[in-house]
């Protein structure tokens, strides 16, 4: 899958996950999951790492992908439960892959 591709289903199922905060809480997952925010959708995300974890050590390659997956989603959520776009942290790793290994470095040290 391209890049391209990658972030046209991420932007979606962040915009599915948007459009839920208007779901009635009876019909929507995600709808009871932003209404907790931000401490249900935080859980369920440790929760979901912990099993990607696990997957990753213990079970199949068809596990991790489907813990992954979940991982992925309930990061979405999290991310709409405090109303920060997904463009945002792809602009972020945009600008993190564009800085060289020494740049990186140097920001690091400054920072300390």
């Amino acid at each position: 899958m391209s890049q391209d591709m990658t972030n046209d289903v991420l932007s979606r199922l962040a915009a599915t996950i948007k459009s839920r905060r208007t779901a009635r809480p009876e019909d929507s997952h995600t709808r009871r999951l932003l209404d907790g925010a931000p401490i249900k959708p935080a859980k369920k995300l440790g929760e979901e790492a912990v099993e990607v974890a696990i997957a990753a050590l213990a079970q199949d390659k068809k596990a991790l992908i489907a813990e992954t997956a979940d991982l992925l989603y309930h990061l979405l959520v999290v991310l709409e439960s405090r109303r920060i776009p997904l463009d945002d942290v792809l602009d972020e790793l945009e600008r993190r892959m564009s800085a060289t290994d020494l740049e990186q470095k140097r920001r690091k040290a400054a920072s300390r």
